[in-house]
């Protein structure tokens, strides 16, 4: 192992890596000196044992506040990853049907054309709520009870089942009250109890005020006058009654660095971890479902759900080529379109979920690997951005893969 003690622009790199894994090295300093990194953590586990654990940077700059060991920030849409496990779970326990009716276990859901919708159509963005037309209250995120029964009231915005658009934040009542109603546990209780204590990780849907001065606060993306924008960010400026921009928008102005928020159980967004973390809950993923001891999921769960279960030419929300297993992300190859950062390029059995500005979590079975990373400046784009994809690109080829021309990494 290498021991890391390295100096870059703005602080710090510390940790260890595999010298098999050096060219992962290489490329998280040059994240720091050459694309504008600020702090960020990067972890790589195979067969379940760390070979790569690097964090540095500031995790604060307006206080000349490192970023350390035991740092965490808001991982956004990769808590969609750990939602979408606690289904599987209650699914692989006999407790969720994936083809059973929603209002078998949440009546009160079907109306105003939502009375067909499945379990699976939750998990793969086809359900036909990506966001809310009415304004949501104040803080409204915050109120579990009233976003569920926002959810209740709210008709899809298409046929369920024929579409998809990726449901933005709503992912996490979605999904998340039906891991409520079938568990009995609050979403971000079951999660700590079955998954994150089990498996001993720095990762919570819901922040006890005792972690809440490790977080890192989020340095948000921000366009400059006259750069070229994406679809997506085009109708959140242009077209107020998207689908794109209410998904986005209207959220009760929710706030990603207001401890408020980081304590409740956002499921879709606030999640928080570091790279440790994410690499921790997906490594029982890569290895069949059982990781030292802790059985999660069977080898046939896994297989399930790493399968594509629903993909499109134009996805209605962040209106790209998009793929989706049951609740994860599929390698996304979209370089071939105008806009850079709409991609996620990982392995044909890879399944995973990007954050948003960079932040990204996967498990890949065929190589037994694990991956997270997190960050807190976030980067422009709808997938990941060339920070986290180096990383990702030389840990395949540290592993003997060879290409990614395919829209995969292959050997």
């Amino acid at each position: 192992m290498i021991e890391v003690s390295e100096k870059v622009i703005n602080g710090e790199i510390h940790g260890f890596c595999d010298s098999k894994f050096e060219p992962v090295l290489r490329e998280f300093i040059q994240n720091f000196q050459s694309r504008d990194e600020v702090g960020a953590s990067v972890c790589i586990k195979i067969e379940g044992e760390t070979r790569v654990d690097l964090w540095g940077g500031q995790a604060d700059p307006k206080k000349n506040k490192p970023w350390v060991e035991d740092t965490v920030s808001v991982i956004f849409s990769c808590t969609k990853a750990a939602v979408a496990l606690c289904a599987h779970m209650l699914i692989y326990q006999g407790k969720l049907d994936l083809h059973a009716a929603v209002t078998d276990y949440w009546p009160e859901f079907g109306k105003n054309g939502k009375e067909k919708i499945t379990v699976a159509m939750m998990l793969n963005h086809s359900a036909g709520l990506p966001a809310f037309r009415e304004p949501i209250k104040k803080g409204g995120f915050t109120d579990w009870d009233y976003m569920v029964q926002r959810l209740e009231e709210e008709a899809p915005f298409w046929e369920p089942g024929t579409r998809n658009g990726y449901h933005m934040i709503s992912f996490g009542w979605t999904v998340g009250e039906l891991v409520r109603r079938a568990s009995g546990q609050s979403l971000g209780t079951f999660f700590k109890e079955n998954v994150a204590d089990p498996l001993g990780l720095d990762y919570w849907i819901g922040l006890p005020t005792e972690i809440e001065p490790r977080v890192a606060p989020i340095i948000l993306s921000k366009y400059a006058v006259g750069e070229s924008l994406p679809e997506f960010i085009q109708a959140l400026l242009n077209k107020p009654d998207s689908i794109s921009s209410l998904s986005l928008i209207n959220t009760g102005r929710f706030l990603a660095n207001d401890p408020k928020y980081h304590a409740a159980e956002i499921g879709g967004a606030t999640g928080i971890s570091n790279a440790r973390g994410i690499a921790g809950m997906f490594a029982a993923l890569s290895c069949d479902g059982t990781l030292k001891g802790v059985k999660l999921l069977s080898k046939e769960a896994i297989i399930r759900m790493s399968q594509i279960s629903m993909a499109t030419q134009h996805d209605l929300t962040l209106l790209i080529p998009t793929r989706f297993a049951l609740g994860f992300m599929k390698s996304m190859d979209n370089r071939h379109r105008s806009f850079g950062n709409e991609s996620l390029i990982i392995g044909e059995k890879a399944f995973g979920h990007a954050g948003a500005g960079g932040s990204l979590g996967f498990a890949d079975p065929e190589c037994r690997l694990s991956f997270g990373y997190t960050m807190n400046r976030q980067g422009h784009g709808i997938m990941i951005n060339q920070r986290g994809q180096s990383l990702v690109d030389e840990c395949y080829q540290s592993l003997g893969y060879t290409s990614n021309k395919g829209g995969i990494w292959a050997s």
